[in-house]
């Protein structure tokens, strides 16, 4: 891969599009955003693009509510040229959403692909082989696949009127790629709405030849359908294990009682806070939001919420696994260390590791040390707690606890 920056002025563009609601998805949020694998949908789509052989331009159509996080997106994934895309606001039909993106390319382009973000995992060579058709050819190219089944024509009443010769049919997929005139052109005469470019260039009588797609190509409209492309994911080792680190500290408070790792200890001075200081359950949270890239805990839970004045570190072990996973993942294991002159975490190691594996359901190991009378903890001001959390894809989504 040739780095973006050495390139020459592309000839080829990219419209993702990534405006539609996504209601049949029913998650609430755009489709291109929900997560898939503990990512947003766009992002797997990004990376993609990124893995051309040639650098295009990349023109994203988003919903206005979107356009910051998908310039971040555009901004975390290597590879992709950041100087050459554009992020720009859709319109209220898929057709509309294209046609604004082409006012935004390059005069250098030539060659236009209109992908949907909803195909997260098309492969790179799909996109360099439908340019390079269109390149070759002149004419519009589309990716397709066989139709398996056969496919029945309904009369009225749901009667059957007529079964189609399904070896002259494919399923067509995304990207679609056109010369750039012809698809300006469709776009400037169109008098009605289409469901792909393919039908537009077609309308005013331009050719569109189909070529092989592929079935990774395939979109995610339902709740199903997400949960089968995430199951594809695992297969990948790397997209399905995540690993987070968190920290916490707190100082001593005298008028406070002492719990840490979810347990009480009498006798022993509290820890001061908004909550009840738990620095152990504090920093474990930290590494399980970070290992899905959700913050930490004063960005998740903050110290706004009165209902969580002086609440115990359960409550928000709870609520940091329940947010695991609703991003698709499963907390496998836990590893804290606690630092400190006081208590002796020895002392009640076992119990605490019994009680904070049972609240998270996954084990759970802890430990204590001492930084040799050095710094915060050493002069036995307060205690500190680092903790580690791995996560793994889940191919099902146990519903956690929430807070009510």
């Amino acid at each position: 891969m040739t780095d973006p920056s050495s390139a020459p002025e592309p000839t080829v563009a990219v419209i993702l599009l990534a405006a539609g609601e996504g209601l049949r998805l029913g998650r609430g949020e755009p489709k291109a955003f929900v997560h898939l694998a503990g990512r947003p949908i766009l992002a797997h789509a990004l990376e993609s693009l990124a893995g051309m052989r040639s650098h295009p331009q990349v023109v994203v159509a988003v919903p206005p509510s979107h356009e910051a996080i998908a310039r971040e997106l555009v901004r975390g994934v290597a590879g992709l040229d950041v100087e050459r895309s554009s992020i720009v606001v859709g319109g209220a039909s898929r057709q509309e959403s294209v046609r604004i993106a082409l006012g935004h390319l390059a005069p250098t382009v030539a060659t236009v692909l209109v992908h949907d973000a909803a195909r997260p995992m098309t492969p790179a060579v799909i996109f360099d082989s439908v340019a390079a058709e269109v390149e070759r050819t002149g004419e519009g190219v589309i990716t397709g696949l066989p139709v398996s089944d056969t496919v029945k024509r309904l009369g009225p009443d749901d009667r059957v009127a007529e079964t189609l010769d399904r070896s002259q049919l494919t399923a067509v997929q995304t990207p679609q790629g056109f010369p750039r005139a012809w698809l300006e052109e469709g776009h400037a005469r169109a008098t009605s709405d289409h469901t792909d470019d393919a039908a537009l260039v077609s309308d005013i009588g331009h050719p569109v030849r189909v070529i092989a797609g592929d079935q990774l190509a395939s979109k995610i409209t339902t709740t199903w359908e997400l949960r089968r492309t995430e199951e594809m994911l695992q297969r990948d080792p790397s997209a399905t294990i995540r690993i987070g680190t968190g920290t916490d500290v707190h100082a001593f408070h005298p008028d406070a009682e002492l719990w840490l790792a979810g347990l009480r200890w009498p006798g022993e001075p509290g820890l001061a806070g908004h909550s009840d200081g738990d620095v152990v359950a504090h920093a474990i949270c930290d590494a399980m939001l970070s290992a899905v890239r959700l913050g930490d805990v004063g960005e998740v839970f903050g110290t706004a919420d009165p209902r969580l004045e002086g609440a115990h570190g359960d409550v928000f072990l709870a609520q940091a696994l329940r947010l695991v996973r609703d991003e698709g993942y499963e907390l496998v294991n836990v590893s804290v260390q606690v630092v400190g002159e006081r208590p002796r975490i020895a002392s009640r190691r076992r119990e605490a590791e019994a009680h904070l594996s049972a609240v998270l359901g996954a084990s759970v190991s802890v430990a204590g040390t001492t930084s040799d009378a050095l710094g915060f903890t050493g002069r036995g001001e307060g205690v500190a707690a680092i903790a580690t959390a791995l996560v793994r894809a889940a191919t099902s989504q146990p519903a956690g606890p929430h807070l009510d």
